[in-house]
């Protein structure tokens, strides 16, 4: 069931430009008329700009789930950039739900994962002879996806690391954020 947004507080800005009516009124409905159930849009807000023959639009959709979708285009013609703005933007939101929706597993409840943080004594010695004190303990819900299905809640939060039950393995899995910007993957083997 596809819907429109039409409840969705929208707001339309202007940089080097003043916008009237008519553009404030178009950009509205345009965002309006994005039918689509998922990811559901919470905040829609529309920036257009002007610079010399320049005439570009910018769309953040904040939706549920943490999610931010932005798109800008840039034309000789504000209407013709705003039209442009809502085909990328929709693609997107339509690429995302895809994702979601092919890899959509059913979640297995009650598996965490359990992280602790250990003091470490003032040497290696103290370390091997005394048993390490937890400070923090610290609980991840873990949930079945694949690996494509954890790059992607990386990419569309802030988070450095996501703890997952791999759907391919049935392992615990870690995926994290490396500083070249790549993803690193740890999996469990046994010796």
């Amino acid at each position: 069931m596809q819907t429109a947004n039409v409840n969705v507080p929208i707001r339309v800005t202007g940089r080097h430009v003043s916008v009237t009516e008519s553009i404030k009124d178009y950009a509205t409905k345009k965002v309006e008329n994005l039918h689509l159930d998922y990811p559901r849009i919470m905040e829609a807000h529309v920036i257009l700009n002007v610079e010399k023959h320049r005439r570009s639009a910018e769309i953040v959709l904040h939706c549920n789930n943490h999610i931010t979708i932005e798109a800008s285009e840039e034309t000789d013609d504000m209407y013709t950039s705003i039209d442009n703005v809502i085909s990328k933007i929709a693609r997107q939101m339509r690429k995302y739900k895809t994702k979601i929706l092919r890899n959509h597993r059913p979640r297995m409840d009650g598996k965490h994962f359990e992280e602790q943080v250990l003091s470490v004594g003032d040497s290696f010695a103290e370390l091997v002879d005394a048993e390490p004190e937890v400070i923090k303990t610290e609980r991840y819900p873990v949930k079945p996806m694949f690996v494509d299905e954890a790059v992607l809640q990386i990419e569309m939060s802030n988070r450095q690391f996501v703890v997952f039950l791999n759907a391919k393995s049935e392992k615990v899995n870690v995926l994290y954020r490396r500083k070249d910007g790549g993803f690193g993957l740890m999996e469990p083997t046994f010796a």
